[in-house]
């Protein structure tokens, strides 16, 4: 694998941290005792991960204590987005999590950055990778914030972290960073996806992802189903594993290493944290070679021994890793994008390790040549390519080697040999011998994984012993003997017996990391003082690490302070605007008199015409206001992708739709809108953007409901805002391209010869197993942008007709509707229809029979509902 070199020069590595997921006091444990440097959870409210069991504010103290005393950082998760009526409710969390000493929460609200710095000025935050943060514009706009460290999205490459190093590097926005290391691939960038909102009203910026990602789908490539074979899951990415390029990783600069799961069992956690620890370990040891003069600062611990293992080396290390929950391992999209890889497409659900394909099936045995050893009591499933289908399996009773070949037996009963097939894949899912080995890991009340101290030894004839220990939080004890230093006549204090008695850490959380010595002379001291000091050494630092983390809390501050001020209504009237992505749509809507367009095209460059076309277009007379045109630039910039930016601004439209920091900062002297993707959720959001970036309106989050709507109209100036009343939802946004992926056999877009181009192409799935919403065979369109990102476009539009008129009674007068592949047709009458609403001359359900009862244009209530 080719890795972009990095521009960190070895003397300056820093070990990143270990920081694994916990969804549970078990998995806590299970963390600690096989080496995290840091665990991150969620606790009952707020925070991306809904459906795990999680930790209660009651918790927190405990928990804290615990995880300090084995010197590991705990960090809360308050991920997701925060609506009006929730700010108060959340301070009070807040105020909570900050009080009992947590190391720092990560967060995804820009508003509740701001509540959060508000209350207190030193308290940590960590941007959330639900930021999409994705160059070094996402790090300054997150500083700016008060963040202390920023989680980069899963879809930047090594190349691109090291792009965004050098560039924080040289301005002012120096942060650490963090990047996921192993675990579940999102296929849509996180922040970014509302298909659960879409399908199903449940949002995944609410912690309440349905995994649309992980079911099979069909590919219609103008209007005709491609036979992918067995491909059907084609947005389900394999896990990843960073492993074989953990070098690449330290050598990046980066501060730390996240492992996914908090939706994982204890053994998950267990198993994927020792795996990712003794292999940093080992990187390490290989890249620093440090001076024994000026050791390296090191956090190696404790594993005292190694998994009992049937590989060895990464062989073994693998398999531990598949066998702890696997769809498919990959390096995601480290190494650059494959699109060839990432996505192999035959499964979306956990399978294991491969063992083989089935030969013969004779008198209930089943014989195949295994690809990875195999025992009694495994438990394994048979893979006819059907996955979606209820799928034979069970434990292995016998393994019996028959040459080349092994022959597998299984409990009578357990397996319908009917529907077991020659050539059918065989998978083990299940290795309780590892199971076991990895709970023993994290059993027992007394610390397994130990962290080093740092010993100093002064003393000369006639005085005190000096010990001075530190840990690598930086906690310092000093320990005096309590009786002098005599001088030595036969067996002097060497360091090997210092050494030996100061090493004596069992049942500490503790292990000897350096001695320095620095006796005078030929000196003794009896063993039992050296072995109470080093007893004085553990207690003290026991409780120094015990101490709960004071941070600053202002007791008088609140949210209110933040509050923008409100405003009475615009009396003007309220305004249509309408965003077409094709010109064919545009010459419609500007012959239908809609005088705000915006334009999103997956070209660039054709912008120029559009705006040239609204331009040149007649006025109806001369006291018609003359159209504006707006152009959006792609959801996504990434390092180097500016030159795309500059195409946008080549067009001089009036006004460009912005949707990223880096287009905040890129578009800062142009007129500017803000648009859904910035997560407009709150009224402390709402100000930030507005006030900060001077942008003339907003459009309010798509998370929000009618009712959660109403509330940041009525705490913010209505006039800010404008809401997307009728739109398909662009449901996945992905840096996985589908059209390069599954028709054509090129990795990216130097070699797969832009199908995108030559094919209009729809994804179809049974939204009925998704959500029971009763939409069988919903065929969602597919489309590519000028950074070969694709959008999953929900197939079906959703109208918010009916709260327009309450929505106009609360002094919003911007309303937008959005169309995707409708026709001119279809684009004149939808805009006539709105048209008659806003006027008061149809009604919200009119409009929603009419449009329903339209040839070819399905509508559903929402995504107001």
């Amino acid at each position: 694998m080719e890795i972009a070199s990095s521009h960190h020069p070895q003397s300056s590595l820093q070990r990143p941290e270990i920081l694994a997921p916990a969804g549970n006091w078990e998995c806590a444990k299970a963390a600690v005792e096989n080496g995290a440097d840091a665990i991150y959870f969620g606790l009952d409210r707020f925070n991306a991960r809904m459906r795990a069991q999680n930790f209660t504010e009651a918790d927190l103290p405990e928990l804290m204590t615990f995880l300090h005393y084995r010197g590991v950082k705990g960090y809360v998760t308050v991920n997701t987005l925060i609506f009006p009526q929730e700010l108060a409710e959340a301070q009070q969390y807040l105020r909570t999590i900050i009080a009992a000493g947590v190391d720092a929460m990560i967060v995804q609200d820009v508003g509740i950055c701001r509540v959060i710095r508000h209350l207190s000025p030193d308290f940590p935050i960590h941007a959330s990778t639900q930021m999409t943060v994705t160059s070094a514009a996402g790090v300054e706009f997150a500083k700016s914030l008060g963040c202390q460290l920023v989680v980069l999205a899963r879809e930047c490459s090594l190349k691109e972290i090291n792009k965004i190093q050098q560039q924080i590097a040289q301005g002012e926005a120096a942060l650490p960073l963090e990047v996921f290391v192993h675990g579940a691939l999102c296929v849509a960038y996180s922040g970014q996806c509302l298909t659960s909102e879409a399908l199903g009203g449940r949002s995944a910026n609410r912690g309440e992802c349905a995994q649309a990602c992980r079911m099979p789908y069909d590919l219609i490539a103008d209007g005709e189903i491609v036979d992918l074979g067995e491909r059907k899951y084609l947005l389900s990415p394999q896990d990843l594993a960073g492993l074989e390029v953990l070098p690449d990783l330290v050598k990046s600069g980066v501060t730390s290493l996240k492992i996914e799961g908090r939706l994982k069992a204890p053994e998950y956690v267990a198993n994927v944290t020792r795996v990712y620890r003794q292999a940093l370990d080992q990187v390490m040891r290989k890249l620093a070679r440090p001076n024994p003069l000026t050791p390296f600062p090191t956090r190696e611990g404790g594993i005292k021994s190694s998994l009992s293992t049937s590989n060895n080396g990464r062989g073994q290390e693998r398999y531990n890793l598949e066998m702890a929950f696997s769809r498919g391992l990959y390096t995601g999209w480290f190494a650059g994008i494959n699109n060839q890889e990432l996505v192999h497409a035959r499964f979306g659900k956990k399978r294991g390790v491969y063992l083989g394909e089935v030969t013969r099936i004779r008198n209930e045995q089943v014989t195949l040549k295994l690809a990875a050893p195999l025992k009694p009591g495994d438990g394994v499933v048979f893979d006819c390519g059907h996955p979606e289908t209820k799928e034979e399996g069970g434990r292995v009773y016998g393994v019996v080697q028959q040459g080349k070949e092994a022959v597998i037996t299984f409990g009578r009963g357990n397996v319908n040999f009917q529907r077991v097939h020659v050539g059918d894949k065989l998978w083990k899912t299940s290795d309780p011998e590892l199971d076991k080995q990895l709970r023993q890991t994290f059993a027992g009340d007394n610390p397994q994984f130990q962290r080093p101290i740092d010993v100093e030894i002064y003393g000369e004839i006639g005085e005190l012993l000096i010990a001075i220990a530190r840990d690598e939080f930086g906690n310092i004890v000093q320990v005096k003997s309590e009786i002098p230093v005599v001088e030595a006549h036969t067996k002097p204090l060497h360091i090997e017996r210092i050494k030996e008695q100061f090493g004596r850490l069992g049942n500490t959380p503790f292990h000897l990391g350096t001695l320095t010595n620095h006796l005078s002379g030929n000196v003794m001291l009896p063993v039992s003082e050296l072995n109470r000091m080093r007893r004085e050494i553990v207690t003290q630092l026991e409780e120094l690490r015990s101490q709960p983390k004071r941070w600053e809390l202002n007791s008088h501050a609140s949210f209110q302070d933040l509050l923008p001020p409100t405003s009475p209504p615009s009396p003007t009237s309220p305004s249509l605007i309408v965003l077409v992505r094709s010109l064919k749509q545009l010459q419609a809507a500007l012959k239908a008199g809609v005088e705000t367009l915006y334009c999103e095209f997956d070209d660039p460059r054709v912008y120029r015409e559009a705006v040239q076309l609204v331009r040149e277009s007649p006025v109806p007379c001369s006291l018609s206001p003359v159209p504006c045109i707006w152009v959006a630039p792609p959801r996504i910039t990434k390092p180097g992708e500016n030159w795309i930016l500059q195409q946008v601004r080549a067009s001089e439209a009036d006004g460009y739709l912005v949707r990223n920091y880096d287009q905040l900062e890129f578009f800062a002297a142009d007129r500017c809108i803000g648009d859904f993707s910035l997560n407009v959720a709150n009224p402390l959001t709402a100000d930030y953007f507005k006030q900060r970036f001077g942008l003339e309106r907003l459009t309010a989050s798509y998370d929000l409901n009618i009712t959660q709507l109403e509330d940041l109209l009525t705490t913010c100036p209505s006039e800010w805002f404008e809401v997307t009343i009728h739109q398909h939802m662009p449901m996945f946004h992905m840096e996985h391209c589908v059209f390069c992926a599954f028709l054509s056999e090129g990795t990216d877009y130097t070699n797969c010869g832009r199908p995108c181009d030559k094919h209009e192409v729809k994804l179809r799935v049974d939204t009925e197993r998704l959500v029971g919403r009763h939409r069988v065979g919903s065929e969602h369109v597919l489309q590519a942008d000028a950074g070969c990102r694709n959008t999953v476009f929900n197939g079906i539009a959703q109208t918010g007709a009916e709260y327009v008129q309450r929505l106009i009674e609360l002094g919003l007068r911007h309303f937008r509707i959005e169309f995707v592949n409708e026709t001119p047709e279809q684009v004149t009458k939808t805009i006539q229809q709105y048209d008659h609403l806003l006027k008061g001359e149809i009604t919200g359900s009119q409009i929603w029979r009419e449009l329903k009862l339209q040839s070819q244009l399905g509508v559903t209530r929402g995504p107001l509902r």
